[in-house]
C-alpha cells in the first residue's frame, strides 16, 4: 500500500547567483509538506520530490516562463531545509542566524539575498520577493504560522520511530 497523501506546494523561481564579477541564473524548486509543517525544501537543480505530496503548481510571473521536466533527473541538484518561519520573516527585516540568512533589498523593488552557508563555502542568491511571498502565503493557507504543531501527528511520528520506521533509517 502506497504512501498517504498529504497537502503541500511548490512552485520554481529562478535565482541569480552572485559572482565576484557576474551573476549567473540558477533554477529552483521551493516544495512544503504539510506532514512537516515547520519546514520548506529548497532544491537547487534536479527536481523536489517528496512521495505522497500532492504538489499544487503555483505559477508567479518571475516563474512563468518556466516548464515542467526541464530540471534534470530526480538524484540530480542539492536541496536545502529551511525553516518556514525564517522565509515568513526575512520578507520584511533580516532573517536567520549561521547557515541561512534571508533579508530584503535596502532599495524599494521585488528584491531579496538569500545566504546560504556550508563547510564548503557559501553562496549569495537574488531572488524575486514576490514569489516568495506567493509561495509562503500557499503555505500559510495549508497550516497558518503559529498553528505547525497543530498538523503534526506526534504519536505516529512517535510509534514509527519506536519501531524503527523514522526518517533517518531510510540513509539520509
Amino acid at each position: 500500500m502506497g504512501s498517504p497523501v498529504v497537502p503541500g506546494c511548490s512552485t520554481r523561481a529562478v535565482l541569480q547567483l552572485v559572482g565576484p564579477t557576474s551573476w549567473t541564473e540558477v533554477r529552483a524548486v521551493l516544495a512544503y509538506d504539510a506532514a512537516d509543517p515547520y519546514a520548506v525544501r529548497i532544491r537547487f537543480g534536479g527536481r523536489a520530490s517528496r512521495p505522497g505530496v500532492d504538489e499544487r503548481r503555483t505559477r508567479h510571473p518571475a516563474a512563468a516562463g518556466l516548464g515542467s521536466g526541464d530540471t534534470g533527473g530526480e538524484d540530480d541538484g542539492v536541496e536545502w531545509m529551511v525553516a518556514r518561519d525564517l522565509l515568513h520573516a526575512g520578507l520584511s527585516h533580516p532573517a536567520g542566524d549561521g547557515d541561512v540568512r534571508l533579508w530584503p533589498a535596502r532599495t524599494a523593488g521585488d528584491v531579496l539575498f538569500l545566504e546560504l552557508r556550508a563547510p564548503s563555502g557559501h553562496a549569495l542568491f537574488e531572488l524575486s520577493r514576490a514569489v516568495l511571498a506567493g509561495f509562503v502565503a500557499d503555505s500559510e493557507r495549508l497550516v497558518p504560522i503559529g498553528r505547525e504543531a497543530d498538523a503534526l501527528d506526534v504519536d505516529h511520528e512517535l510509534q514509527a520511530l519506536l519501531q524503527g520506521e523514522g526518517p533517518e533509517t531510510g540513509g539520509r
